[in-house]
């Protein structure tokens, strides 16, 4: 996609015309070990029915606050819990959600710490993994949810900011849960 030539024309942010950029956090850039640390370090006690109503109206509160464009989605098993799309989301972020919570289904992991291995491995999921990337999409933003002695349960998904804000905003919803 290429941008237009003229500064001055309408969409690109800060220019005259141009609604404004929601306001969301940028995440920092993280590596594998330490996205490995975080998947062993947010493994849950429990997750009940309600600790999906109260993980996903969290992440409402945290995008809302951010105007963040976003779609949540968390589901155990196949069975879907919750799901919100706020302003700016479109069905294409619902897309996004089944594509990368089919990587969390397939490798127990983050969808961000799969395409991280691949690309620290010098490739791309796209190119090494052999799955369909109309199916499957290593993209941060889908989380694994662990309950301790059970394993991986869940998922919980965001979708509609570059990948490393979706799946920091998971990261940041899933410490606050777990207090």
């Amino acid at each position: 996609m290429s941008t237009p030539s003229n500064p001055s024309a309408p969409g690109i942010p800060g220019t005259p015309g141009t609604p404004a950029v929601p306001a969301v956090t940028v995440a920092p850039a993280v590596t594998v070990a330490e996205l490995e640390a975080q998947e062993a370090r947010l493994v849950l006690s429990h997750f009940t029915y309600d600790d999906a109503w109260a993980l996903g109206s969290l992440l409402v509160e945290l995008a809302r606050e951010r105007r963040a464009p976003v779609a949540i989605d968390i589901r155990r098993g196949t069975q879907q819990l919750f799901h919100c799309a706020l302003p700016g989301a479109t069905a294409d972020n619902d897309a996004w959600i089944d594509r990368k919570r089919r990587v969390v289904e397939r490798y127990g992991v983050s969808s961000f710490l799969v395409g991280s291995r691949f690309r620290a491995n010098g490739t791309t999921f796209e190119q090494s993994s052999r799955l369909d990337p109309d199916v499957y999409a290593a993209h941060g933003g889908s989380f694994p949810i662990a309950v301790e002695g059970a394993g991986v349960i869940g998922t919980v998904t965001v979708s509609g900011l570059p990948q490393a804000e979706d799946h920091a905003m998971v990261v940041e919803a899933l410490e606050r849960l777990r207090g």
